[in-house]
């Protein structure tokens, strides 16, 4: 029997924290909503039975916001952008704080619904999956259409889906029709709706490669794919260089990693600009805040710990360098793993501007249920911009 053609789905929840939160709140549908505060926004209960809202423009602090509804984003804002840079932007948006149990219990009823229809999955997140839909019997539209309804049956919430021949076009594509998109993608397709898109579009592009890559008067996927490999590699390095020519011609024989256990578990982001270690000090701290609490959570959520923690940072070269920490007991929690990264950074000359900021924990173990299904409380979430402050 021939082998059938590969079929990877990427699902990814649409604005997944923020639509958690609407369904608890359902009259902030419409209106511009960013999650990343602490228990000081938690919504007041009025004696009339509403509710009173915190704002954005009365925030004061340097937390770091989760994620945001598409009407806050219209204004601006983003994910792991500071809280008072975003409220310059959209002062009168709701900010509302994190809610992990909400989000992992909600993570859960979306991924067991979507086992059903789709067995073969690689887990990359508390809102987004890889679905391996070679081996099913169903037309791609229509089965992507069940997985579609089953998560919203067992959620109330909306997702996007790409289905494409491998992880990265799948990848790009349930960003094209967003929210609550189905986006078809096959190999003839690469040309008319991959090319025209930016570099950008394709995930391990960030902005930094992205400028270099525009002063070599690359702008399109499709201009990346028609360049000589030899000046990219020239530019970018070996590895870096055939990837990304690899990577605009819609290559990528990455399989779905579905069975085996992590050997560790990370969360990095790219900067919109390069940041300085001593000028942007608030900002990067920010951003490690938030790093250092996702992880947690995904540690959290995957019931293991880790005792070895590390740091990533890419310069503004290009230049990678990553230090490491084990610490004395295997650990979840954000504030310890904070507390590690920052040990981590005093051994790295922080002299050169930044492009990459990234937290890693390995040589994980599984921790106890009762140990894991708490979650960071609030109060350790304002223990964390407290030292973050320090």
């Amino acid at each position: 029997m021939s082998t059938p053609p590969r079929r990877i789905a990427h699902l990814d929840m649409d604005a997944f924290y923020a639509s958690v939160d609407l369904l608890r709140y359902p009259e902030l549908r419409g209106q511009p909503l960013v999650i990343g505060g602490s228990s000081a926004q938690q919504p007041l209960l009025l004696a009339d039975g509403s509710r009173q809202f915190a704002r954005l423009r009365d925030y004061i602090g340097r937390g770091v916001i989760t994620t945001a509804t598409y009407e806050a984003r219209a204004l601006g804002v983003a994910s792991a952008m500071g809280i008072m840079k975003a409220a310059r932007l959209a002062p009168d948006a709701i900010l509302l704080p994190v809610d992990f149990p909400a989000y992992r219990h909600h993570s859960r009823l979306f991924k067991t619904a979507v086992a059903r229809i789709a067995p073969e999955c690689e887990d990359r997140g508390i809102d987004e999956i890889y679905l391996d839909l070679s081996a099913l019997a169903d037309e791609s539209r229509s089965l992507a259409q069940r997985i579609k309804d089953a998560v919203r049956e067992a959620t109330g919430l909306s997702c996007s889906i790409g289905v494409a021949p491998n992880k990265l076009l799948a990848k790009i594509a349930s960003d094209l029709d967003k929210p609550d998109g189905l986006t078809i993608l096959g190999g003839d397709d690469l040309r008319q709706r991959i090319w025209p898109l930016p570099v950008r579009r394709i995930n391990g592009i960030g902005p930094k490669a992205s400028e270099r890559l525009a002063m070599l008067g690359i702008h399109s996927i499709g201009e990346l794919a028609q360049t000589d490999g030899a000046l990219l590699r020239q530019h970018f390095g070996h590895g870096y260089g055939a990837w990304l020519l690899a990577a605009a011609h819609g290559i990528d024989e990455r399989p779905l990693v579905t069975a085996v256990e992590a050997k560790s578990i990370s969360r990095e982001t790219t900067f919109a600009r390069d940041l300085h270690p001593r000028d942007d000090r608030e900002t990067l701290s920010g951003v490690l805040v938030g790093l250092c609490r996702r992880l947690a959570d995904d540690l959290q959520r995957k019931r293991c710990r880790g005792r070895t923690i590390g740091v990533k940072l890419r310069f503004a070269d290009f230049r990678v360098v990553t230090r490491d920490l084990t610490v004395a007991q295997a650990t979840a929690e954000a504030a310890d793993i904070l507390r590690a990264s920052r040990e981590c950074l005093r051994r790295v000359a922080l002299e050169d501007r930044l492009r990459l900021l990234g937290v890693r924990v390995s040589a994980l173990t599984a921790a106890d249920r009762d140990d894991t299904r708490r979650g960071p409380q609030q109060g350790e979430l304002e223990l964390l911009e407290r030292d973050e402050q320090g």
